[in-house]
């Protein structure tokens, strides 16, 4: 009896807070109505009603059936993780009603498809049509873009959550575990400061250059807010089909290309430069890892695209192949070539560097996905540490350190849970490809694809289109959600589901 109320207010209580995060994000459907109401486009503004309505009243119910348990039952882990997971997988479905309803998606699958590529910040589309998308809906895509840098729960904390200990669990839920104050409200609020400073600024910036290149001070403003929003959220979305290639500007490319290496950045670098600690640039053992395989990548790619002569001379490499590179690396998925380029152009040499380039990603506790430079460098370290151990004398004992944000000691557990989490990404990509040769693309393509998937990336070499089978449509929704989660908060959602069915199935089984 004890159990079966314990597992009753375990649900509850992740109701509750799972209602509150669905709720603040159906709150940003706000700004896509307030710009459809200004732009005049009635369709669209009843679409976000309608949407709005169901998922304010979802969130209310959610509510509403675990308000009673709030202070009385204690956040634990196992809470905060499903809070997290249950929280995006609930606000896929539901972010994605105003894709279906405006037409421009050729099924929900679809809708959902593109609602988690922009949650976390991936940036593969299946929407059609976007040069006459309303203006509203384009808002959408990119704020859910955004919000999914810095997290739905993130965003939450910021104005829900009083019991630190519970809000910590919530927030390492979503894939980041770094504090950048005492309370992790706080770090919240810093997070999402630091995001809109960034904000203002780069649409500042990316608007006076689009007026330079011939947009409209309107369209200019627009296509400014939008692309920041991606590039900062290393989330590769854009207002027009052609992505990076619409523009056909260097200055534009440079622009994007500054934002979202910064954006793959741990907000912790971030706040650390703030508070006046520059050489934490160097110093960190992230940006370190970056530096060495962005610059190795780039020189690679270089020269694969150099020995097939794809294009004449140096600046075009550049603006072509270490743009896209570092595109990949940071997990962008910004593109300035067409899609089958990659794949008819750039040889399979190339292609496995964007590949590898793509599963490594940007930072963690960032905007961006992949396995993470830390956990590159920790492995790489903890490598390193059991060489000299070999080498040293058994009576020397030694302690290994690293710097992130402040000195640490480097302890083989540190190591063995960096290489858990790489060996469950390389697993997950391995199916995706093991998958899309299974639908008869190339082994170079199918790998291609998987990798921008699993690492939240958004190129694509040509198989994310609506034709694409559904159930490479839909592995592809679990290998964005997978990666951008980590793994352990989805997993801890699917230990409380499946324990839920099991224990009702022993119950009707007596």
């Amino acid at each position: 009896m004890v159990e079966n109320k314990n597992k009753f207010c375990n649900l509850k209580i992740i109701s509750y807070y799972t209602g509150y995060v669905i709720l603040w994000t159906a709150a940003l459907m706000l700004l896509p109505i307030i710009t459809s109401i200004a732009f005049k486009e009635w369709n669209t503004v009843l679409d976000f009603i309608i949407s709005i309505d169901i998922s304010a009243g979802i969130g209310m119910i959610f509510i509403l059936f675990g308000k009673d348990t709030v202070g009385k039952v204690k956040v634990e882990w196992k809470h905060g993780l499903i809070i997290a997971s249950l929280s995006w997988f609930l606000l896929m479905f539901l972010s994605a009603i105003p894709y279906k309803l405006s037409g421009h998606v050729g099924s929900y699958l679809d809708a959902i498809f593109d609602v988690m590529s922009g949650f976390t910040t991936t940036g593969l589309v299946l929407t059609q049509d976007l040069e006459h998308l309303a203006l509203g809906m384009n808002m959408w895509r990119h704020i859910i873009t955004f919000v999914g840098g810095q997290g739905m729960v993130v965003l939450a904390l910021c104005f829900l959550v009083r019991d630190t200990a519970g809000a910590y669990k919530m927030y390492v839920g979503e894939g980041k575990d770094i504090e950048l104050v005492p309370n992790v409200k706080g770090t919240a609020r810093i997070i999402w400061k630091i995001s809109m400073i960034y904000l203002v600024v780069g649409t500042l910036i990316l608007w006076i250059n689009g007026m330079f290149i011939g947009l409209k001070p309107v369209s200019a403003f627009f296509h400014g807010l939008f692309i920041f929003m991606s590039a900062w959220s290393t989330g590769g979305f854009a207002p027009m089909s052609q992505n990076m290639l619409y523009y056909h500007s260097f200055s534009y490319e440079i622009v994007t290309m500054i934002f979202f290496i910064v954006g793959s950045f741990n907000f912790g670098l971030h706040y650390a430069i703030w508070q006046g600690n520059r050489k934490e640039i160097y110093k960190n053992i992230e940006t370190q890892s970056f530096f060495i395989t962005a610059t190795l990548a780039s020189f690679f790619v270089a020269l694969g695209l150099s020995k097939l002569n794809v294009y004449p001379n140096a600046m075009a490499i550049f603006r072509k192949g270490v743009y896209n590179l570092l595109s990949a690396h940071t997990t962008t998925g910004f593109a300035n070539v067409y899609s089958r380029q990659f794949a008819l152009e750039w040889g399979d040499f190339a292609i496995i560097i964007m590949t590898i380039a793509m599963l490594i990603g940007g930072s963690a506790c960032s905007t961006a996905g992949g396995f993470k430079g830390l956990r590159v460098g920790l492995v790489f370290k903890g490598l390193i540490a059991d060489i000299k151990k070999l080498l040293m004398s058994e009576r020397k004992v030694s302690v290994f350190k690293f710097h992130y944000m402040k000195d640490n000691i480097l302890e083989d557990g540190m190591v063995k849970s960096a290489a858990l989490i790489i060996i469950c990404y390389i697993i997950l990509f391995s199916i995706g490809t093991a998958m899309g040769v299974y639908y008869g693309y190339p082994v170079s393509n199918a790998a291609f694809e998987a990798a921008s998937a699993t690492g939240n990336v958004g190129l694509s070499i040509g198989i994310t289109s609506p034709s694409v089978p559904a159930a490479l449509k839909i592995y592809y929704i679990i290998a964005m959600y997978l990666g951008r989660l980590e793994f352990m908060s989805v997993f801890a959602l699917i230990g409380f589901i499946a324990g839920g069915i099991k224990k009702l199935c022993r119950r009707y089984s007596r």
